[in-house]
């Protein structure tokens, strides 16, 4: 390889990331011009267009996120060397990128982040909120946070946080204006705040009766595609919504929130941590891994 092309192929992958010529030049202190001629440069020498550019935007052509896809693994490795040779050797360094939901940063993350932090302090989480299922080796993630039921085989997965149950919740004023459900299938007629995923699935409320996986849903009133929007919502007596229990436990100890067909809603797997199967883990990732797992 050419290794002239180690520092265009990083500005690439800045301005990939930024999809802007102008945002890259401030992080890497070059002008946008030279930012610019640097990457034109870069795809005469491949001899392929890398980025597609209109007044407006910048963004990575079909060749270019073949590249990325490739490109960000190694990079991240090569900024992780070079900080840990600064750092000392083995001891956990450099910047982490994790992949993880919204529920999983409120009940596995943030609970532990300020322990983390004071015993790594030369690790950097550059964490991502994403409600879907990240491919992290593809996307360039050092790791994810997910349900572990949704983790796909190949991932190696260690189990983050207790097992989980879901809590079906209303409002105390919602509940004296509409009335209680007893079973899931008193939801039918009731006013509900439902989740809706990225594909435009709207998910149905899982449960169990006399042993048997059951769905229900509520009347939708109000879509949202965010387990907090749809705990505001409850709040302000919209509706019934459906949250993991951790998210919701303080609100019902504080009486804001009554938690409904608690009988029905058994527990299941929590999150697990997953990441790519690797012979040897850098010292930061082996470090989150042992903080947060269960």
């Amino acid at each position: 390889m050419d290794r002239s092309l180690l520092s265009p192929l990083s500005l690439f992958a800045t301005v990939s990331r930024l999809r802007s010529f102008r945002a890259a030049s401030r992080e890497s202190g070059l002008t946008p011009s030279a930012v610019s001629h640097a990457i034109s440069s870069l795809e005469i020498s491949l001899g392929v267009r890398l980025l597609q550019r209109t007044t407006r935007s910048v963004s990575p052509t079909p060749e270019g996120e073949a590249l990325l896809e490739r490109l960000a693994p190694a990079l991240a490795e090569i900024s992780e060397a070079v900080v840990a040779a600064g750092a000392g050797v083995g001891e956990p360094a450099g910047t982490l990128k994790v992949n993880l939901s919204r529920s999983a940063f409120e009940i596995v993350v943030m609970p532990k982040l300020a322990a983390f932090r004071a015993s790594h302090p030369h690790v950097s989480l550059d964490l991502t909120l994403d409600d879907g299922l990240a491919d992290v080796a593809s996307k360039g993630f050092d790791a994810g946070i997910r349900l572990r039921e949704a983790i796909e085989r190949d991932m190696i997965r260690v189990p983050a946080g207790p097992p989980l149950s879901l809590a079906v919740v209303a409002s105390p004023d919602y509940l004296a204006a509409s009335g209680t459900p007893l079973t899931p299938r008193d939801l039918a007629g009731h006013a509900g705040i439902v989740r809706r995923f990225d594909t435009g699935e709207i998910y149905r409320w899982e449960f169990e009766a006399d042993g048997r996986p059951a769905v229900a849903l509520p009347k939708p009133v109000m879509a949202v595609n965010d387990t907090r929007a749809g705990i505001d919502a409850a709040l302000s007596g919209l509706g019934i919504a459906v949250a993991m229990l951790p998210q919701v436990a303080s609100l019902i100890a504080e009486g804001r929130l009554v938690h409904l067909l608690a009988d029905y809603s058994p527990q299941f797997e929590g999150f697990g941590i997953y990441y790519p199967s690797r012979r040897q883990l850098r010292p930061a990732l082996r470090a989150f891994v042992d903080h947060f797992r269960s």
